[in-house]
């Protein structure tokens, strides 16, 4: 038996890793306690050998020979040479015809997925190729925090300096499902003393912990952010010198647009208190060129003159305060669900308790106003001055690597035609990222172009993005569509031609950091393959690099080498690959974080400052602070309940359900309701129920537990899979599918992201047909 050192690289939690080998079979995975986030690992990692050797892994390249929705797609094994050669010249035949952006390439996410050992190179062969167009579920996932955090802090929002923080704020964010490594540091920063706020419509993971947690009804996050910062701003809980000397909250709007003030070279003003006048400020410098105010005012509506003419005008910071005020703790409670008086204790909480730390995921950003949402908690943080700060949210510093994504090999004028730019422009079309509902436009519509092929890489999109119902035409009205995957899926049905990818165990892998402090976030480690890939399977990398020789464009690719490409990759670090293999468990680099950074060169918006008030969503014809309509989801006689989903521990996102280890944890989908709901509709525990929206139903099997928000339930999602081991059946998608439940039509105007939480829905106790248990979908 061999044991090998490396990371489990499902999820992002990226856990240390020793993976057991024993005659050419994986038998185990455990935890590395001497990695830096070594200390924990999930049931899924430890289900990794049942994922490895799987008897319905793809090992051989399948063409279709049946027509597209027919039942059966009637696969036909196929050399890699005819694959691979199908892809490329289908792939030309559109760039010819139609441009290089009728092409989209697809991919899963690196989150909650193991295809981060490849994101870089997918988007390098897209670039390369000359597409512009990712097909990927950020809007559903990251972009709020990672990339629509740059509307506040010119940045990501950071991590949680967990060594030296007082007070942990985790908004939507349950880590003990979706990051174990992250759990089990906060947990350990709460058994030191920290306090720990938890908002979310369910009482699980950290949350039975918590200082206070709120269960907030779902889809009125934002109200309840500004509630609470609202009640900060009134007793006057917040950093004065921070928002004075490093937010853009002193700067002075217009009242008649809205905007700026702008006086002589493009400057910006603020009115000094302590010389009763407006100074200018630079935006450019960040500096005040007649001197630093001796006290900028927040607040005072006032007259100023600009060109010789007066403008009536105010501080932004009032601006700002009186939206929040819109939201006073009773109102508030009504809406979110909450009691009052919790509010304002949290909002006490969270001024007498710090440093502030926080973090947000995917319980904001699937919300029809994901962006203001994000924004709103992102304002609330920053009234405590604890961004970039000792204990409070920190950008480690990380291992430096070349970046391969390779958008400077896209001529600049076509990352302006990414599917969607027009409509949102500060989303993730800037960054080359379309959603399902674009992709499906300009497939049927050719809108704003037509769009004939696809390349994706591991995505389910039928069961884990909204429902999209031009989709599956759109799949099956395609020139061309190959998907590549370790298993066959739903959505690839409807491919052309499937590719076999090998499992994580069977190809290397690169971290750079790890996200977890200073130590953890200089860590660099190079996982090296402990199995052969099985079959003919191929890591995702070396099927880019194959098609790349194809394209002719083997010049991007490093003429083919694989090695060569790591290598470049990693030269910045200055270590070698040579020893990175010596030290598979990885090396910890000299690394130094700087404190408040901004103080050096401020941060990097437009005003150099931390933005309460957003000009960019005003240029975009959105609001520059936080709002929130109440109604835009609103609930009625027919659906008065409001819906919300969250993971499994046993599963992520669609994939694991056929493991047995793992499905005999959960072997059904599960709805969790509040007692007295369940009492109101006749629902006991495990009954058979059937949720229904304005756009469909699901069926799921009844939890009923305290821990909820009231009159919410909670669904599961991405349940498709037989598990013939345990004798437990599959589920047809249009019957069991929570997305089934959400339409694409609702959708944050800044990023795209869905409402798939906070969805108007009902609840009733589903009678059994008398259809046969063996027919797909049907349970007995």
């Amino acid at each position: 038996m061999h044991e090998i050192r490396g990371y489990c690289p499902l999820c992002i939690s990226r856990c240390g890793a020793i993976s057991s080998v024993e005659d050419g079979r994986l038998i185990g995975v455990r935890p590395d306690p001497e990695h830096p986030t070594g200390g924990s690992f999930c049931i899924k990692g430890r289900a990794a050998p049942e994922l490895v050797h799987s008897a319905r892994r793809l090992l051989h390249p399948l063409m279709r020979t049946r027509p597209k929705g027919e039942g059966d797609p009637g696969w036909r094994r196929v050399s890699w040479e005819e694959a691979l050669s199908f892809t490329a010249e289908r792939m030309r035949a559109s760039a010819d015809r139609h441009g290089a952006e009728s092409v989209v390439f697809g991919v899963t996410t690196p989150s909650g997925t193991a295809v981060a050992d490849a994101f870089g190179w997918i988007h390098r062969l897209a670039h390369a190729f000359g597409s512009p167009n990712v097909l990927f579920a950020t809007e559903n996932c990251n972009w709020h925090k990672d990339f629509g955090s740059a509307l506040t802090f010119g940045s990501n929002i950071g991590v949680p300096d967990f060594e030296h923080t007082g007070c942990m704020l985790f908004w939507g964010f349950n880590p003990s499902t979706s990051w174990p490594a992250f759990a089990r540091e906060a947990a350990r920063t709460r058994r030191r003393g920290a306090r720990l706020v938890v908002v979310d419509p369910r009482r699980v993971g950290l949350a039975a912990a918590a200082d206070q947690w709120l269960a907030v009804r779902p889809g009125t996050d934002g109200i309840l952010a500004l509630s609470i910062a609202g009640e900060m701003i009134e007793n006057g809980w917040y950093d004065a010198q921070f928002i004075a000397h490093w937010s853009n909250g002193p700067l002075l709007v217009r009242a008649d647009n809205g905007r700026f003030i702008r006086g002589d070279g493009d400057t910006l003003m603020v009115w000094d208190s302590g010389r009763q006048r407006p100074l200018a400020y630079d935006p450019a410098s960040g500096r005040y060129p007649d001197g630093s105010p001796e006290r900028a005012a927040f607040f005072g509506d006032r007259v100023v003159r600009v060109r010789g003419l007066p403008v009536r005008c105010r501080p932004a910071f009032q601006c700002l305060a009186e939206r929040c005020a819109q939201y006073p703790p009773a109102r508030a409670a009504a809406l979110c669900g909450l009691p009052e008086e919790q509010i304002r204790e949290t909002a006490r909480l969270l001024h007498t308790s710090g440093p502030v730390s926080f973090f947000h995921w995917a319980g904001i950003c699937q919300q029809v106003d994901a962006t203001q949402t994000a924004r709103a908690i992102g304002l609330l943080h920053a009234l405590a001055g604890d961004f970039g700060a000792r204990g409070g949210n920190r950008r480690f510093a990380a291992p430096p690597l070349n970046d391969i994504m390779g958008l400077d090999l896209l001529p600049p004028e076509r990352l302006g035609m990414t599917l969607g730019q027009a409509e949102r422009p500060l989303g993730p079309p800037a960054r080359g990222w379309v959603t399902s509902r674009d992709f499906a436009r300009a497939v049927l519509d050719a809108e704003p172009y037509p769009v004939r092929g696809l390349l994706s890489f591991g995505a389910n999109p039928l069961l884990t993005k909204p429902n999209t119902p031009t989709l599956v035409p759109a799949l099956r009205a395609l020139d061309f569509y190959v998907h590549a995957d370790l298993f066959l899926n739903p959505t690839a049905d409807d491919a052309d031609l499937v590719l076999p990818v090998a499992s994580p165990w069977e190809r290397d892998g690169l971290a750079a950091g790890f996200q977890l402090g200073e130590r953890g976030s200089a860590w660099l480690q190079y996982r090296q393959a402990v199995l052969p890939p099985m079959g003919e399977s191929r890591s995702d990398t070396a099927i880019v690099f194959a098609l790349a020789e194809r394209l002719g464009l083997g010049d991007r690719f490093f003429d083919g080498d694989q090695g060569a490409g790591l290598r470049h990759q990693i030269a910045p670090t200055g270590i070698s690959l040579e020893e990175l293999e010596r030290h598979p468990e990885g090396l910890p680099l000299p690394l130094v974080t700087e404190d408040r950074p901004y103080r050096r060169h401020g941060f990097a918006t437009p005003t150099r400052r931390l933005e309460l008030y957003s000009e960019a969503l005003l240029d975009a014809g959105q609001s520059p602070l936080p709002t929130f309509e109440i109604d835009q989801l609103p609930l009625s006689a027919t659906y008065p309940l409001r819906l919300t989903t969250a993971k499994s521990p046993y599963y992520c996102h669609s994939q694991q359900h056929a493991l047995p280890a793992l499905r005999g944890k959960l072997p059904e989908p599960l709805v969790e309701l509040g007692p007295e709901l369940a009492e109101r509709e006749g629902i006991s525990e495990g009954d058979w129920v059937r949720i229904r929206s304005a756009v469909g139903s699901m069926r799921a099997r009844a939890r009923i537990t305290a821990g909820l928000a009231a009159d919410s339930l909670c669904a599961q999602y991405g349940w498709w899979e037989s598990c013939p081991e345990l004798d437990l059946p599959d589920y047809a998608i249009d019957r069991f599918n929570y997305n089934a439940l959400i339409d694409d039509a609702g959708f944050d105007p800044a990023s795209g992201s869905n409402a798939m939480r906070g969805y108007p829905c009902a609840i009733a106790r589903d009678v059994p047909t008398s259809t046969p248990a063996s027919e797909r979908g049907v349970l007995p």
